[in-house]
């Protein structure tokens, strides 16, 4: 039986040499509060690529100035950032992954000085700004801020985009009916509340033909919020506006919740899109075992692998996977000596 986590797995027009993805994870790193690649992301990205990642992901990078995690991370919301993201394109792509970024927009969850924006005026919790409600008009120009940001990603030369639309900002606090408490088109029926979501692929996919992924959280841990069954549903119209794979996490629309953690915690979820809205799926959260990874992938509960922290710990995860998995996979000539 072959090893599956290092097969190539092709989606649409691109071919990524095995099934092992970095998840997204900002790394804060932007000092001058203008979003422009550091030092530090090419030397973060680039390791990983000379790891043997087969598919890097950049951290949540913002549409807008307001829709920033933190005034520290990377933006594309302006075109004097395409430079420094096609830098990092070269560098990852030079040694030998595929390369993807996620759009982001933070909505109620972004901590920068300038005021906030979401579907409704709910803070997050005491530590955060109260957002403002966002009117029609302005919900257009963030939907057109995902669009001018797949653009610039096109320009930068990405092979992959990703839609965040977990984890509470933005697009997920539309979805959800404990953060969305309009009584317009967009708010209401979960019709209404897929609308925005519905809109930015609509736009993203007007320039930009290349794989589509969204980060969903497919459960929100509370008694009134969404649950994988509702996400069923979100699953068959993405699938339907053409959207190539869902990233499939959960949790943190609204504080204070319990989420029962353990290896592979959210693989169940993965494998329930997979099935029921037949689209390709990516498994995350806590897998951290190659054994592990292999198994999900021999069952078919994912199509890949986003592997998060333990790529922050082992930026060389795959050569350690390889050789638990038997499978001899090629070193950078520069490190030869150390696979003998």
């Amino acid at each position: 039986m072959s090893v599956k986590l290092f097969e190539p797995y092709t989606i649409k027009n691109v071919t990524i040499p095995n099934r092992i993805v970095m998840s997204p994870m900002c790394m804060y790193s932007c000092p001058e509060e203008d979003g422009i690649v550091q030092d530090w992301h090419r030397v973060h990205y680039t390791s990983r690529a000379v790891g043997k990642v087969g598919l890097i992901m950049v951290e949540a990078t913002a549409v807008t100035p307001q829709g920033r995690i933190t005034p520290q991370d990377l933006g594309i919301w302006d075109d004097k950032h395409i430079e420094g993201l096609a830098e990092l394109v070269r560098l990852m792509k030079t040694n030998g992954s595929i390369t993807s970024i996620q759009l982001a927009h933070a909505g109620r969850k972004a901590t920068v000085r300038e005021e906030i924006v979401a579907p409704s005026a709910i803070r997050f919790n005491e530590h955060y700004q109260v957002p403002k409600a966002l009117t029609i008009d302005e919900i257009q120009d963030v939907i057109q801020a995902f669009k001018k940001g797949a653009e610039r990603a096109r320009q930068a030369g990405f092979d992959i985009i990703e839609i965040h639309a977990a984890h509470g900002y933005l697009i997920n606090q539309f979805l959800s009916p404990l953060t969305n408490h309009r009584e317009d088109e967009y708010g209401g029926s979960a019709e209404n509340r897929y609308r925005l979501l519905r809109e930015v692929i609509d736009e993203v996919k007007d320039v930009w033909d290349g794989p589509l992924f969204i980060r969903i959280s497919a459960n929100d841990y509370h008694e009134n919020g969404l649950t994988v069954e509702d996400y069923k549903v979100f699953a068959k119209w993405m699938k339907e506006q053409g959207v190539d794979l869902i990233d499939v996490s959960s949790g943190a629309v609204v504080p204070n919740v319990t989420i029962p953690t353990y290896p592979g915690y959210q693989v169940k979820l993965a494998e329930q899109i997979r099935e029921s809205a037949g689209i390709a799926v990516g498994a995350v959260g806590l897998i951290t075992d190659p054994l592990h990874a292999e198994e999900i992938l021999q069952n078919e509960r994912a199509d890949l692998i986003f592997i998060g922290r333990e790529l922050l710990r082992d930026p060389y995860w795959p050569y350690t996977a390889a050789q638990k998995l038997g499978v001899t996979i090629e070193a950078p000539i520069q490190y030869k000596r150390g696979w003998l």
